[in-house]
């Protein structure tokens, strides 16, 4: 299972895992639903203390992942499948352009 925090201006947001089942879930934090109720990650996900849940990766995380000869790049120089999107996440989205950004979490299961 790898997991991911999700920042928002420098602010945690919430967590993406990747379920064993490959399964997503993306769930903002309780601190965060208190503090900014109306900033959202995305429009397509409102702060909510209920999981959002997907087979596949989120529409808006996949879209942070880099394209074309620059994905090429990403994923010779570290190793990933192209198909692996939580991978390529995890690797090239820590200072995304805009105001949200991922870490990577240590895998519970280590």
């Amino acid at each position: 299972m790898r997991s991911a925090a999700i920042y928002y201006q420098e602010i945690l947001a919430g967590t993406l895992t990747e379920t064993d089942e490959g399964d997503y879930v993306f769930q903002y934090q309780e601190a965060y639903i208190k503090a900014h109720p109306k900033q959202p990650i995305s429009v397509t996900m409102p702060v909510t203390a209920k999981p959002y849940t997907e087979k596949r990766l989120f529409a808006f995380f996949d879209g942070l992942i880099p394209e074309g000869w620059l994905l090429d790049i990403a994923s010779k120089n570290w190793k990933i499948n192209p198909n692996d999107r939580m991978g390529l996440l995890l690797a090239c989205c820590q200072n995304c352009i805009g105001a949200v950004s991922v870490q990577s979490m240590p895998d519970e299961n280590e």
